[in-house]
């Protein structure tokens, strides 16, 4: 894979005790030096009109003289440093990076992921929250919409962190421009993403929630993805598929309840190569959260390994998915009108990536 990074990103210090912290990109580098094909690209840094494109530009106008007055504490989770600013621009530079180069046909082992820092998916239009001050993801997909270079006119973003990606929906709730797909732990910070949050006006429909609970585990996940997001979005067929890839749903995270394995990110990249490919969508990789190190590295190693050949492991064929983790896939479809079988776990994870489809 190509992975967009930028040491700049590092210098965005919220402070020793902080799960939010530089290391996060130390380990991934550190872990990736034993892969092979990787290469890393530092993107330009996005201009303010760019971030004001998706938030409110006083909210921009604050953010930048707050940490160009030293920082602080925005809230108790959300810390800038004087450097923070930089790292934000080139955070949302490199998620841009990544979306340009899967719409300029970059995919197998050249397919992008952006690994800047600070996270995005938390921040709303006017604020920050969440370790999060500007939206990565969305400022990237606002951009492939209004670039006529590119011939966007639909974006999925599919957002597995372990968190609700409250910021994302709260920018896209209303347009139908953007489908909205959010697979999180149910009751976790912030609260939000119930599976009657689908979308209004404009947007009916264009956001899915699937709140998942406590203890759902890789096959439960499968099942959603190859139910009813798979289902949704193949209907919306996006031009562009970005994943907002957080890891904190690894059942070794610090702070989540969710128990996805290592191999669990394979299978889930696997799946969602798969539905880019079926709807002729440009894939795209951004990263959101991942507190424990290891797992975080060993994570994002998994997903590179799926492009560069490694063939996902696959569930035993004796695992079911769980009553709770069925009747919130059942609920889901429901609120959005599809029609899934919840039991057929593995059926849209065939589509063959053979060394052709490999060569980028």
């Amino acid at each position: 894979m190509q992975f967009g990074y930028s040491e700049v990103c590092l210098a965005h210090d919220p402070g020793p005790r902080h799960p939010e912290t530089p290391d996060r990109l130390r380990a991934i580098r550190e872990r990736l030096k034993r892969k092979h094909g990787v290469e890393y690209v530092e993107a330009d840094p996005v201009g303010f009109d760019d971030i004001a494109s998706v938030h409110d530009r006083s909210y921009v106008e604050d953010v930048e003289e707050f940490c160009a007055e030293g920082g602080g504490n925005w809230d108790p989770d959300t810390t800038a440093v004087e450097e923070t600013w930089d790292a934000i621009r080139y955070s949302a530079g490199q998620a841009t990076w990544a979306i340009e180069q899967a719409l300029e046909g970059n995919t197998g082992r050249e397919t992008p992921f952006s690994i800047g820092r600070p996270p995005g998916h938390h921040a709303v239009v006017d604020d920050a929250m969440g370790f999060c001050f500007v939206n990565n993801v969305a400022v990237a997909a606002q951009q492939a919409l209004e670039d006529d270079a590119y011939d966007v006119d639909r974006v999925a973003i599919v957002d597995w962190d372990v968190h609700h990606g409250n910021g994302t929906q709260d920018i896209f709730y209303d347009r139908e421009d953007v489908f909205f797909v959010s697979i999180h732990e149910k009751g976790l910070y912030p609260g939000t993403g119930q599976i009657d949050e689908s979308g209004e006006g404009d947007g009916e429909r264009t956001t899915m929630n699937l709140p998942m609970p406590a203890g759902t585990d890789d096959v439960d996940y499968l099942a959603a993805v190859e139910g009813p997001i798979a289902t949704a979005l193949e209907a919306y067929d996006p031009d562009l598929l970005i994943v907002s890839a957080g890891f904190d749903a690894h059942r070794h995270d610090p702070i989540s309840r969710i128990r996805l394995s290592t191999e669990a990110y394979a299978l889930l990249t696997d799946r969602l190569r798969g539905l880019a490919d079926r709807t002729d969508a440009a894939l795209a990789f951004v990263l959101e959260g991942g507190y424990g190190l290891d797992v975080l590295a060993d994570s994002v190693s998994i997903v590179h390994e799926t492009f560069d050949g490694r063939e996902p492991i696959e569930p035993d064929d004796d695992e079911e998915v769980s009553d709770d983790a069925a009747s919130v896939i059942a609920d889901v479809a429901d609120e959005h009108g599809l029609e899934v079988d919840v039991g057929a776990v593995g059926e849209a994870g065939d589509d063959s990536h053979g060394d052709d489809d490999l060569e980028g």
